[in-house]
């Protein structure tokens, strides 16, 4: 199997996304990363951030998540994060997702099957590498995206040095989209990415629903 694109369900994913941001200029990021996580049925929808960052590009996620029926996950790195992105979700009408506090890479060990990831960049490629090959992608392939993408541009070249070699590349864009989107449709393979044992860290995970709490040693 490997992920199939519906024109239907990015429509409306992009539409909703429009409306819960209220942005009815140009495209923004978050109805371009809404419609193509809807589009490809992500089952699974991971996204990094950090304190100050965007919060429409998550509310579009969510929205996606939404349509296809799947798993959306936010990895934050602390309390502090956490809070911020809760209250910034709520500002737009919607609850924060399930939640992992704790250092991105590490917090990859939990998450099986990834369809659709989300980094941000920031101009930091050595971060970014580490999490994408720590990533353990679906065995349909997936979609990997470079938010905040300026400083690397787009290409096959690019990509397969972040991955190492260990997924194709099918194809490639880089989207001129907020502060540019760098973005991988990998092939499908089922296992792990990369990634190696690193220090032991506590990762907390929050489920929004219940409100528990379930605290990890990785």
């Amino acid at each position: 199997m490997k992920l199939v694109w519906s024109p239907e369900t990015a429509s409306k994913a992009y539409l909703d996304t429009v409306k819960s941001c209220e942005v009815f200029q140009e495209p923004s990021v978050a109805e371009v990363v809404s419609a193509m996580a809807a589009g490809w049925n992500a089952g699974l929808v991971v996204e990094t951030w950090s304190r100050g960052g965007e919060i429409a590009t998550s509310v579009g996620l969510a929205v996606a998540a939404h349509h296809t029926g799947g798993r959306h996950v936010c990895i934050v790195l602390d309390e502090e994060s956490r809070e911020e992105y809760a209250e910034g979700m709520r500002q737009f009408g919607r609850s924060a997702c399930e939640m992992i506090v704790g250092d991105a890479e590490e917090a990859m060990d939990g998450l099986e099957g990834i369809d659709f990831l989300v980094v941000d960049c920031k101009g930091n490629n050595d971060e970014f590498g580490r999490v994408i090959r720590a990533a353990k992608l679906g065995e349909r392939g997936a979609v990997l995206v470079c938010k905040n993408a300026s400083s690397r541009g787009g290409s096959d070249c690019r990509w397969s040095s972040v991955l190492d070699g260990r997924s194709r590349v099918v194809r490639s864009v880089f989207l001129p989209v907020g502060k540019g989107l760098d973005i991988a449709h990998v092939g499908a393979k089922g296992g792990r990415t990369g990634g190696g044992k690193g220090r032991s860290r506590w990762i907390k995970r929050f489920d929004q629903d219940s409100g528990e709490e379930v605290v990890i040693r990785k």
